[in-house]
């Protein structure tokens, strides 16, 4: 129990503090000047921290973001962030080739009636380097492996708006019309045979205008020189003789075909987004670091430090030489403005030199448009990297899709690019600017994956007047039948011996099966004539069965559904819908199963070996080949490696 004196000994013994003369404050009492004192110190803080907060922040309402959401945020938000984790201070620069696009007239020829009608056009030949940084110029369709297979809805009759290529040049257009000789009686006049004093006057009026391009050329050997002189003197000429006439300071040389070997002069362009050494600048963009330490030797001296600042460009001159590339002088930009230059004099040596040339790569180094060369890291796909090139130099979308839909038998669009991927094009355009139009045509293409090299030209087979796209051996790019009807399925069941999911024992799998969503296109895998569409009392449901050339057949199963026209007898081309994935039949879930069938067997569609697309013979491949060849000398190509045969 608490007495008072108890009480009284809990305050302790001290005399309580007065103030001015008050009595002693009350325990229970409240100060209410300290109770405001300490409100008003506690909301003070909390403004200072939140304001210290905010501007810590940046604006920014959250102090982390997740790296998905940080993904999914407007580049405009993080233009200013040029580095990521796993990319370059220094984002290198495809160098600019010379040899990268070449705009030339060429001379074809094309079948009018009864007439070959000769005309120069412009052609255009791209070198792409699919892997750089290239930006479309108009939008493309996204990735659908239905409409890359699937087939264009042919023509009544094939128009040809390029034709040939012809042997000869021609400075204007030409008519040609070609009849028989007439080996009996001709109804032509036989005009009489000239005088000697006609040749003569003739070789006086015409000799002087006679040319040879841009040489003039006088035939004296016509008749006897001598008589042409109007004096008394002997003039000793040969019979052969020709005489020349050229134009002042001007040299005749001899054209000079391009070869792999033939040197090329190329300019590479680095631009420096952060502060950085000379050596790292050249070794980030794939310059070897001996290389790299040899140049920076020269530089440094001469702008005063082994430093780049942010902002500058770093020029770099490049002799090539097929897989061999030489620098022959380097210059430095601060911005806009020439700093120094160095160039290779004939010793080998940098030596000071002159401001280059100016060139609109340097001025767009920093542009995020400019085509530059990203790391081995973060690659775009084959399907993104071809169209993004192809529509950049001036090809348009439905060319981009027919090199996609030939080239989609070997190469995977899904893959990630390499550095080494490479795509050239040959194709007509409407003018010196090199874009293609609606009438273009392309003439020929070369595509590097890897280690696969794919080449095919365009020819039209003389027999049948089909056109087609032909290896360098006349063998078709095409594939006579593809392995997948369902481009969108998935790899579900094989060939061979499983156990029933609805009978329950073991039984011969006799096809592969390929599941997709209810109402997934089936196409037909090769052209052919329907021979069987319609309901399978044995399981298989509704079933079409398309019979191909040299005995092959394939067989599509559990259809939800027939397309329209295909009956027995009708005719299908390679990419045609013919139905749509069902569960029809004997079936646990929607699927297609596909069997394919050679000379009354069943065999594993994935294995069994395909044979080739068409083949030219007789006088369609001679014809190929000289067409062939007609391209490869204007490119400048290599004659295909020949095969010994046993």
């Amino acid at each position: 129990m608490m007495t008072e004196k108890m009480m009284i000994r809990s305050f302790g013994n001290e005399p309580p503090l007065l103030a001015d003369g008050r009595r002693a404050p009350d325990r229970r009492e409240v100060s209410l000047r300290w109770l405001s004192g300490t409100f008003l110190t506690g909301i003070t803080s909390s403004v200072l921290m939140g304001v210290a907060l905010f501007a810590a922040l940046d604006g920014r309402q959250q102090l982390a973001i997740p790296a998905e959401a940080y993904a999914n945020i407007n580049a405009e938000a993080h233009s200013d962030t040029d580095v990521t984790r796993g990319s370059r201070l220094i984002a290198p620069a495809i160098a600019a080739k010379p040899s990268d696009r070449k705009i030339m007239e060429v001379s074809t020829v094309v079948h009018e009636g009864d007439k070959e009608v000769v005309r120069r056009q412009p052609f255009a030949r791209v070198k792409m380097t699919l892997a750089a940084n290239h930006v479309a110029t108009e939008d493309y369709p996204s990735f659908n492996p239905l409409t890359i297979f699937s087939a264009d809805e042919p023509d009544a009759q094939p128009t040809v708006r390029t034709g040939q290529i012809y042997g000869s040049d021609v400075e204007s257009e030409v008519s040609l019309k070609t009849v028989a000789y007439p080996a009996a009686k001709s109804d032509l006049e036989v005009a009489p045979g000239m005088t000697l004093d006609e040749i003569e006057e003739n070789v006086r009026s015409n000799g002087s205008v006679l040319t040879d391009g841009a040489a003039q050329v006088a035939a004296l050997y016509y008749v006897d020189p001598r008589r042409f002189s109007n004096d008394d003197n002997d003039v000793d000429l040969t019979a052969g003789l020709t005489a020349r006439v050229l134009e002042q300071n001007m040299t005749v040389s001899a054209p000079e075909s391009i070869t792999p070997q033939t040197e090329e002069f190329a300019d590479d362009i680095i631009p420096v987004r952060q502060d950085t050494s000379i050596i790292k600048a050249m070794t980030d963009s794939g310059y070897p670091e001996p290389q790299a330490k040899g140049l920076s030797a020269y530089l440094s001296p001469m702008i005063g430090s082994d430093d780049l600042s942010k902002g500058d460009v770093l020029r770099i001159g490049i002799l090539q030489r097929g897989e061999q590339a030489k620098i022959i002088r380097a210059s430095v930009y601060r911005g806009t403005r020439h700093l120094i230059t160095v160039a290779l004099d004939d010793h080998d040596r940098f030596v000071a030199g002159r401001e280059p040339p100016p060139i609109d790569a340097v001025t767009t180094a920093f542009d995020d448009n400019s085509t530059s060369v990203p790391s081995n890291q973060n690659l775009p796909r084959v399907y993104d990297g071809i169209y993004r090139a192809a529509l950049s130099y001036g090809m348009t979308k439905d060319m981009t899709a027919l090199v996609i839909k030939l080239l989609a038998s070997s190469v995977d669009f899904q893959a990630e690019l390499r550095p080494t991927d490479t795509l050239e094009a040959f194709f007509s355009v409407a003018d010196s600017s090199g874009q293609a139009t609606a009438d273009s045509e392309l003439l020929y293409v070369n595509a590097r994956f890897g280690d696969t090299q794919t080449r095919f030209y365009r020819f039209q087979d003389p027999e049948d007047g089909s056109i087609d796209y032909f290896d360098q051996d006349g063998k078709s790019i095409r594939q006579f039948l593809l392995r997948n009807p369902v481009p969108n399925g998935i790899f579900k069941s094989g060939f061979g011996m499983r156990r029933h999911p609805i009978l329950g024992f073991a039984r011969m799998h006799t096809g592969v099966d390929w599941a997709a969503p209810r109402g997934t296109a089936i196409i037909a895998v090769g052209n052919g004539t329907v021979e069987k569409a319609g309901w399978d009392s044995g399981g298989y449901g509704n079933q079409t069965i398309v019979r191909h050339a040299n005995g092959y057949e394939s067989s599509y199963n559990h259809q939800s559904a027939i397309a329209k026209g295909i009956v027995p007898g009708a005719k299908v081309r390679q990419g045609q819908v013919i139905g749509w994935v069902g569960t029809t039949g004997e079936s646990t879930g929607p699927h297609l199963h596909y069997e394919m069938i050679v000379n009354g067997t069943k065999v594993d569609p994935l294995r069994v070996r395909l044979p080739g697309g068409k083949s030219l013979k007789g006088g369609a491949l001679a014809k190929f080949e000289d067409e062939r060849q007609r391209i490869d000398a204007l490119l400048g190509n290599q004659p295909p490696p020949q095969v010994a045969s046993k």
